[in-house]
């Protein structure tokens, strides 16, 4: 329960607001009176922390939940919505705990702020109390916390970093942010190398680390907390590496449900993670992408590279509808002789401000990664340090609001008759 039942969660996604674990295999059972209580849970049913659970939504209120659960055994979880006053709905909640399970948990779901009331609950064992009306994710925030509140660990924050094509440097990306997010905030971070034959986080920090997240994904049933500790490499005094094998002598063919224990662990031990992805679009990288907290889309400013951007950014607001829209950033921008399209018409078109504009510079990118060294080790005060810092300070929530990258940089816009084409067949 938390320790302010009118909290304001603001707006969603807002920076600075802590993660949402995504709730574990349970079953919810929702007794609902008015239709706009329902229609919440409908909706949150639908989002990605909910994907686990198996949620049925029946009207009738505590009156109902009494009746159903007389001859039958309770599920996980119990919401009741009522109008009901106090008294009653305190003598129906006496019956109804005389049915329950073991290990059930009840929430409450009333139209009154009342800290009496609010006070009986909780002695009576319930959960939540939460006042309608509330938006979706303070839902789902609601029922995380109580099953989080076991764990007794605070959530940590995944940022996973996706290309729009093979070598625009999302990978450089990932790995340079995770090493300021490990120094800058003084935390401890993880980078997971999913790239597992061409991997090279190993290389940019000039490690020769040991297979881990093959290890950790082909016995995802073994894994606890203390067996991943001993598969992370350590880089750096808070910075470990969940490092790809980076061979060709098998393949991988890993689903989601080997991933899938891999992020539940390290969200639960790591204040910091940064998932390095792969440039291939599947089952497990879309579910990764969903299953992460914060999304950047690392893009170079060319016409393939603003289709895939376009349809990425289009793709996962659609799948992650309760959620901050992903992060863009423009990468190898002022590359010599090469025709651009200008950073205003690229956001324009994908429907998204740049987080960050990182210009080229084929000397400071070039020697940190045949030294394996970071960007800051190499030239601390160079203008793709300060992006990748802003970067930190927006994917970290320890920053103001996404303000507009800044547009220093000349670009060549030839191609806006093309972007228009596209930008009309989108429409259509």
């Amino acid at each position: 329960m938390g320790s302010d039942m009118t909290d304001a969660y603001g707006d969603k996604g807002g920076v600075g607001m802590e993660p949402i674990a995504p709730l574990p295999r349970i079953s919810i059972q929702v007794f609902t009176e008015t239709d706009a209580v329902a229609h919440v849970v409908q909706a949150a049913c639908q989002d990605r922390r909910m994907s686990k659970a198996h949620v049925k939504i029946q009207t009738g209120g505590a009156g109902a939940a009494v009746e159903a659960y007389r001859d039958a055994p309770t599920p996980n979880v119990i919401i009741i919505e009522s109008r009901l006053n106090a008294q009653t709905l305190l003598g129906l909640l006496d019956e109804l705990a005389s049915q329950c399970d073991a290990g059930t948990r009840v929430v409450v779901i009333g139209h009154v702020n009342d800290v009496l009331l609010y006070r009986d609950l909780m002695r009576r064992g319930v959960s939540e109390y939460l006042i309608a009306p509330f938006d979706t994710l303070e839902f789902i925030r609601a029922l995380s916390a109580i099953f989080q509140q076991e764990t007794g660990s605070k959530l940590g924050r995944i940022v996973a970093v996706i290309g729009t094509k093979g070598g625009v440097g999302s990978s450089t990306l990932a790995h340079n942010l995770g090493h300021m997010l490990a120094n800058q905030l003084d935390q401890e971070t993880v980078i997971v190398d999913f790239d597992l034959p061409f991997g090279t986080a190993g290389l940019d920090f000039n490690q020769d680390p040991a297979t881990g997240l093959v290890e950790a994904a082909s016995e995802p049933e073994r894994l606890d907390a203390n067996l991943l500790d001993r598969m992370l490499s350590r880089c750096e005094d808070r910075l470990s590496l969940l490092a790809a094998p980076a061979t060709l002598e098998r393949t991988y063919d890993f689903g989601f449900q080997n991933y899938e224990p891999i992020l539940d662990l390290l969200r639960q031990s790591v204040p910091q993670v940064v998932l390095d992805l792969p440039h291939v679009w599947n089952d497990w990288t879309r579910k990764v992408l969903l299953a992460s907290d914060e999304v950047l889309i690392v893009s170079s400013p060319d016409l393939a590279n603003l289709r895939n951007a376009k349809n990425m950014m289009d793709n996962l607001v659609q799948l992650r509808k309760n959620d901050r829209k992903p992060h863009l950033v423009i990468n190898q921008v002022g590359v010599p002789k090469r025709p651009e399209i200008a950073v205003g018409e690229f956001a324009k078109a994908v429907g998204a401000e740049p987080i960050a504009v990182i210009p080229f510079d084929a000397q400071l990118f070039g020697t940190a990664a045949n030294n394996g060294q970071m960007l800051d080790d190499v030239q601390a005060k160079s203008k793709p340090v300060e992006a990748i810092e802003a970067i930190v300070r927006v994917v970290s929530g320890k920053g103001g609001d996404q303000t507009k990258a800044k547009r220093g940089l000349a670009a060549v816009s030839m191609l806006a008759p093309i972007l228009s084409k596209i930008r009309g067949r989108q429409a259509g």
